[in-house]
């Protein structure tokens, strides 16, 4: 078993510093951090939590985790506002934030291993629900405080999660196309991998089946949750003979980039296409035209996050709990009625 001692030796420094790296001393240097901690990653080391939480007791720190890089992530207004929704519940409980950076998935469980094994961390907080997600496997094996906005892949009555309806709110959105006349109605959404996009699609889905049309694989696209995911979109929309009338678009800064590309191809909305959106970001109200889309109050999901979080990690037996944020929808002007 890797000690103290072995960290202490392979980078050259005493055992007192390696524990001063380990606590994140600010009187240490970033170069001598940066050292300790190669020495440990390369020697397989992990400090004990259980004898540090003994000391330590509590970070008083949340760790918040996005799904991609914080790069990309953060050109999305989503996560700008729901980190608002987070901050604004542990800024009064005198709670700290650490986010994730990493790049890719292999880089992000190294990052959430880091902030578990070194006690950087009271609980987790997972912005999002993925298919056999590394970082949720990680978190459940080793028992510590997590809580998932979404819907977990796996496990579900022992996740606490915060969530929408997103099957409910994607039926709702694609019928209210669907009563304004609209037959040939297309799908654009993020990833599969991601539940959210799922629910929403399946919701879009049953609202077709219930009114009699026929799903058309053609009319379904999967992108980034970016705009430049809604111009790609676009490209392969417009290369089709029969064009959809009406658009379910799973995320606003999607939209946007439809928008924009519509509008160079001299298409108008609402009179040539129409278009329906989700969640609501202050964009999709300031841009024209303005955008009916689901609210799914963001905020509310982000500061609902982080009170089940710091319940959990001040009282590990905090039983599970779903919590539902409601929905509504937000009309505007990018739907126009068909004869």
């Amino acid at each position: 078993m890797v000690t103290i001692k072995d960290v202490a030796k392979a980078s050259g420094v005493s055992p007192s510093t390696v524990s001063r790296v380990i606590a994140n001393n600010p009187r240490i240097s970033q170069d001598t951090k940066k050292k300790v901690r190669k020495a440990m990653k390369d020697l397989g080391y992990h400090p004990n939590i259980n004898a540090r939480n003994l000391v330590a007791k509590s970070t008083k720190a949340i760790g918040v985790i996005m799904p991609s890089s914080a790069n990309k992530a953060l050109q999305n207004p989503f996560f700008p506002e729901i980190l608002r929704g987070i901050g604004s519940v542990i800024h009064d409980l005198e709670y700290s934030m650490y986010l994730s950076t990493g790049e890719t998935e292999k880089e992000i469980l190294s990052e959430v291993q880091r902030m578990v094994y070194g006690s950087y961390v009271d609980g987790v907080i997972l912005l999002y629900s993925r298919i056999d997600d590394k970082v949720t496997s990680f978190l459940m094996e080793l028992d510590f405080p997590f809580v998932i906005v979404g819907k977990p892949y796996e496990n579900e009555n022992v996740i606490t999660h915060v969530d929408n309806d997103n099957y409910k709110a994607g039926k709702e959105i694609t019928e209210h196309l669907i009563q304004m006349g609209h037959r040939r109605i297309g799908f654009i959404g993020g990833s599969r991998d991601l539940f959210v996009t799922r629910d929403r699609e399946n919701g879009y889905l049953a609202a077709l089946e219930e009114a009699g049309i026929e799903d058309n694989n053609s009319y379904k696209i999967h992108t980034e949750f970016l705009e430049s995911g809604g111009r790609e979109a676009v490209e392969h929309l417009l290369s089709l003979t029969t064009k959809p009338t009406g658009l379910v678009v799973s995320d606003d800064l999607i939209s946007l980039g439809i928008l924009s590309m519509l509008d160079k191809n001299g298409i108008r909305i609402p009179q040539d296409i129409s278009i329906v959106s989700f969640n609501n970001v202050y964009l999709s109200e300031i841009t024209r035209p303005a955008l009916t889309t689901v609210d799914i109050q963001i905020q509310e999901l982000g500061a609902q996050s982080a009170k089940a979080i710091i319940e959990k990690a001040q009282n590990r037996n905090e039983p599970c709990k779903r919590i539902i944020i409601p929905h509504k929808i937000v009309y505007r002007d990018s739907v126009s009625k068909l004869s």
